[in-house]
Formats: C-alpha cells, structure tokens, sequence
C-alpha cells in the first residue's frame, strides 16, 4: 500500500471509531434506552440499560479509545504536531481545544459509569448528557481540522 493509501485508511479508523462513538451514544439515547422505558417492565428496564450501558463502555475501553489514541497519535505525528506547535494559532489551537474536550468527554463517560453503578441516576444522567454535547463539540472541532 502507498503512503497515500495508507494514511487515507488512518484517517478512515479514526473517523469510523468517531462515528461509533457518538452514534452510539445517539442511538442509545434517542432510540434505545426512551423504547426500553416505555416498553419493559421497571426491573427489565433497569437490567437491561445496565447491561447495554456496560457492553457500550466495554467496546469503548477495548475498541474506541485504543483506535482514536493510535490514530490521532499517528496523524499528529504525520502532520508534524509538536507541543510547541499546539500553543500556535490555527491548527495547533484547534486540536489542543478538541483533545482537552475529548480528556473531559471520557472524564464524563467514566463519571457516568460510576454514578450509575453506585445507583446515582440524576447524575449519571447529567454526565451522560454532557458526554453527549462534549462529543459532538469533538467532531465539530475535527471538522475544522484540515486533513493529514
């Protein structure tokens, strides 16, 4: 494969586990989670979005944070992304701004998890949203990154 082709399939793992990310939440939040409460039983309901809860935080842990850190890592480095150049105008800004709101998103998702874990719903739930918008302020700070 060429160097062109190979960066070409970096930056498709890095846009597709971004996808999976935020569409995952998305779906969860919009589709899944509203159908289970309106649809099963109190105690269906609570097993059930714990287990979905659990199997999304697992293939982030296992998938999603590996191929983002992996990918994001080599594009910065393949565009010449230094600490120095982080602080610079542009670019630099714009990516330090969308890797300090992507150390909060995980913050927050990790936050979730616990509160929901130690049967803190109102705050699980305010994390999860902020999760949510944080992760959508991530792919729109991406989209004003040019390509690498």
């Amino acid at each position: 494969m060429d160097t062109v082709g190979w960066w070409s399939l970096v930056r498709f793992a890095h846009v597709a586990g971004a996808a999976l990310w935020v569409g995952g939440q998305l779906a969860l939040s919009l589709v899944i989670l509203p159908l289970a409460r309106h649809l099963l039983a109190p105690e269906a309901k609570d097993s059930f979005t714990a287990a979905a809860g659990r199997r999304f935080g697992m293939l982030t842990g296992a998938v999603f944070l590996p191929v983002q850190l992996v990918t994001g890592w080599a594009m910065a480095w393949h565009k010449g992304v230094t600490w120095v150049s982080l602080a610079e105008p542009g670019y630099g800004r714009t990516l330090t701004t969308k890797l300090a709101l992507f150390v909060m998103v995980m913050l927050a998702a990790a936050g979730h998890g616990i509160a929901h874990a130690k049967g803190r719903a109102d705050l699980a739930r305010a994390l999860a949203v902020v999760s949510l918008v944080g992760s959508l302020g991530v792919v729109l700070l991406a989209t004003a990154l040019p390509v690498t």
